[in-house]
């Protein structure tokens, strides 16, 4: 017994070990939402991609800056994202309250639009080594020019890469 309650609490510290929040880290990572992981009054079936990289500008504040790409399958429409945000690792175990700015464009069969956003989000980083995590979110994104209709409530998985 006193093995297995050794071998859990070292296994815990070197999980902890990990999350080191400093400032010069760089970050990179890839994200995925939709497939039924989201809901907004417009969208029934859409996909979306998420590139995201950022800096540690002192500890427990990153930049990031953001390029997204999403696909309506029922409306037939594309939307490129870019913007720029922030994430507060809020204590060193990887759980955070990030905040991003974004400009979108949707291209679809026969219209164009412009909109800009405003999401927030609270996530968790789960370290899976010294440098890979594995990042799920809550997300709110919503819509500064159609608040009613293209404002968005999700889900989003990501993988990320600390160095």
């Amino acid at each position: 017994m006193k093995k297995m309650i050794l071998s859990l609490a070292m296994a815990l510290s070197t999980m902890g070990a990990f999350a080191q929040f400093e400032a010069g880290k760089t970050y990179v990572a890839a994200s995925m939402s939709g497939l039924g992981l989201s809901y907004s009054k417009q969208a029934k079936v859409n996909f979306n991609l998420r590139a995201t990289a950022g800096q540690l500008l002192a500890d427990n504040l990153m930049m990031l800056g953001i390029v997204g790409y999403e696909y309506q399958h029922w409306a037939k429409s594309h939307e490129l994202e870019l913007g720029v945000g922030g994430r507060y690792y809020i204590i060193q175990n990887g759980l955070y309250l990030g905040l991003s700015a974004a400009y979108a464009f949707t291209k679809a069969e026969d219209e164009k639009t412009h909109n800009c956003f405003i999401t927030p989000e609270l996530g968790y980083a789960f370290f899976l080594g010294e440098h890979v995590t594995i990042e799920p979110a809550i997300y709110y994104r919503m819509s500064i020019n159609n608040f009613a209709d293209a404002s968005t409530v999700g889900l989003r998985i990501g993988v990320g890469y600390y160095f």
